[in-house]
């Protein structure tokens, strides 16, 4: 086993996941300002310090996406953030892209930036204590769109960024998202998922990047958020399943799905019915944000000293997650 082979899977191996912590602060400003809560570097450390000293930290996150305010940041008990993660058991990771941008020559898609400087950019995150990293494509969904101009961009972009990190000797999570909104159906959007993630395999083979040493982060196949054409949990599984299958290398250690708009229930019935059906060898667990973070961000903001009640919280949806990563979860032991 390579080390970065066994980086991956000490991230995502026994019913651990994932903690996307790697807001930017724009969008935790919205978060927060939506709980009435001031976002400050203080609160936003705040917030998360709670999270990441919270007891599930140990039993069921693997891995944690940080932003570059949030891993340069000190703890109030004087350690460093990446430290605390690491106390816990385990990985701190960090998000390199710079922001999706409009494509030129197809302005209403988009291509991911942040190459320029990457190379440095990592190896002062590896001295802070990274060992994984992030970079998300995004790609709109229609009959029109994503394009062969955006699935190729995209691909080429995740696949340099990967050759760097991994040049660095991190992990790299590879996120190419297609996103819920619009009203197409879950078919069209197993197509189009579909052609993204080839072709992304295509150019990280082309980079010479060590696909055994990568976690892929894709979407669920799911219709989109205003299709009239619904589909079942069970369906969603289905089709989650079979376009991995017949779409990504059998190298590829693990898939941590993003939760990508779906509610925490949502986005934890669906992983657990994944497991369930899980006919592949590859491990498929979570890498969420608001799925991970919605409920105990609310509790948090209503007393922000309440340490003890929002790390309850918290540890309560990472353990549904956690169990939902080995089809185990139920109802049942969701409103226990």
């Amino acid at each position: 086993m390579s080390e970065l082979n066994k980086i991956a899977l000490k991230i995502i191996s026994n019913g651990k996941g994932i903690l996307a912590a790697d807001e930017s602060n724009g969008t935790m400003t919205k978060r927060l300002e939506a709980v009435n809560v001031t976002s400050t570097p203080e609160n936003r450390l705040l917030f998360r310090e709670t999270l990441f000293s919270s007891e599930s930290m140990k039993k069921y996150i693997g891995g944690v996406i940080l932003y570059d305010e949030t891993i340069n940041q000190t703890t109030n008990f004087g350690k460093s953030i990446p430290d605390l993660i690491s106390s816990s058991g385990a990985i701190p990771g960090i998000k390199v892209d710079s922001g999706a941008k409009s494509l030129a020559n197809s302005p209403e898609e988009k291509i991911t930036e942040g190459l320029d400087g990457l190379r440095e950019r990592l190896n002062k995150y590896y001295d802070l204590g990274a060992r994984f990293t992030k970079w998300r494509g995004v790609y709109n969904i229609s009959n029109k769109y994503p394009s062969k101009l955006a699935i190729n961009s995209n691909a080429h972009a995740l696949s340099r960024y990967s050759a760097l990190v991994q040049e660095s000797k991190m992990v790299p999570i590879v996120e190419p998202e297609v996103l819920m909104e619009g009203n197409h159906s879950a078919d069209l959007c197993f197509k189009k998922t579909s052609e993204v993630i080839e072709k992304c395999f295509e150019e990280l083979i082309l980079h010479k990047v060590d696909l055994s040493g990568i976690i892929l982060k894709p979407n669920m196949i799911l219709p989109g958020n205003q299709s009239k054409d619904k589909i079942s949990n069970e369906e969603i599984s289905q089709k989650t399943i079979e376009c991995l299958k017949n779409s990504v290398p059998s190298e590829v250690p693990g898939i941590a799905f993003l939760s990508g708009g779906q509610s925490e229930i949502e986005a934890t019935e669906n992983l657990n019915l994944i497991n369930q059906n899980n006919n592949t060898k590859f491990i498929m667990t979570y890498s969420y944000g608001r799925a991970l973070q919605q409920s105990a961000l609310r509790i948090w903001s209503k007393n922000i000293k309440d340490i003890k009640v929002t790390q309850n919280t918290f540890n309560h949806r990472a353990k549904m997650c956690s169990l939902a990563a080995q089809g185990k979860w139920s109802n049942e032991l969701e409103n226990k």
